[in-house]
């Protein structure tokens, strides 16, 4: 990682990371419930769909506070995303980044309303947001759909289904592609609104956005076998214990990794079509391709 990006991320979480629980501080709910919505915003984690946000605006040449709240939202339904993917009825996790799990701590009941009041609140955020009407409109609709039923929550059906099956590599793309690519490709098209960029740019970088999705899960499917627990920060294995198709097993870890390289390259080749400072974007890429956690 260059010094550039390392700053640059540095700088971003601590923004999203200072600015998340003072939003959640200020609704008027129960503390209860704050304070287990808390919990799991404040684990940690990598916080790379906000950074690919910040990192959009910046190509740009744009102010990075412009994004934060739009970048906080696409956060917040990220956490919510895992306390119910951590619930015994889906993956049943007791560690994820190496604290118990929202259920452990609060109880299964309270850690499916903190996952419920999550994502309702990202949409009540975003609606705040001090842009034209029209681009809020547009972010409105971006996210939905790449939160709904078209796009993760879709993703996540489609990966429970796909357990104990003999998936095609193909088939485990598509999942991918809804389940872990689309958070990542509104984070960019997100960005490319707030920038007022053009359509063209807006493309492009939907494109780049489901090949960093996929690159970014090949690499997790990966770690989940080569990983350091302590590091990652969960269980390595879990995957195989759930009895989910992976990259490794329909490819084999060589060719798991030949197909990282695959996406990385075309990851590249899209992000170099579009009009900005792309220097950032290139060196995070290459971050999620390589990184150890």
């Amino acid at each position: 990682m260059t010094t550039e990006l390392q700053f640059f991320m540095s700088e971003s979480k601590k923004k999203i990371e200072a600015k998340l629980p003072e939003l959640i501080d200020s609704l008027l709910a129960p503390e209860s419930l704050k304070k287990s919505m808390i919990y799991s915003l404040e684990a940690g984690g990598k916080r790379i769909r906000p950074v690919l946000l910040l990192s959009v605006l910046k190509g740009f040449n744009q102010p990075v506070e412009k994004g934060l709240e739009m970048a906080c939202a696409i956060e917040m339904i990220h956490t919510y995303s895992l306390i119910h993917d951590d619930l015994p009825a889906m993956d049943d996790d007791d560690v994820r980044r190496g604290k118990p799990t929202n259920h452990k701590v609060f109880g299964e009941a309270q850690a499916i309303l903190a996952g419920d009041a999550l994502l309702t609140y990202s949409y009540q955020l975003v609606s705040t947001i001090s842009e034209e009407p029209s681009k809020v409109v547009s972010l409105m609709t971006e996210l939905s759909r790449a939160a709904g039923a078209e796009g993760m929550v879709g993703g996540q059906v489609s990966d429970m289904e796909g357990e104990n099956k003999d998936l095609s590599v193909e088939e485990l793309e598509q999942i991918h592609h809804h389940k872990t690519g689309d958070l990542m490709v509104v984070s960019l098209v997100a960005g490319a609104i707030l920038a007022g960029a053009s359509e063209r740019d807006q493309a492009n970088l939907r494109h780049f956005g489901r090949e960093l999705g996929l690159l970014f899960q090949i690499k997790d499917d990966i770690l989940d076998i080569e990983g350091d627990a302590e590091t990652i920060g969960k269980p390595v294995g879990s995957d195989a214990g759930n009895n989910k198709g992976t990259y490794p097993s329909i490819l084999g870890m060589d060719g798991a990794k030949q197909r990282l390289e695959h996406h990385l390259a075309l990851a590249l080749s899209s992000l170099k079509e579009v009009d900005m400072d792309q220097s950032l974007l290139i060196e995070l890429t290459k971050y999620v391709a390589y990184r150890n956690h």
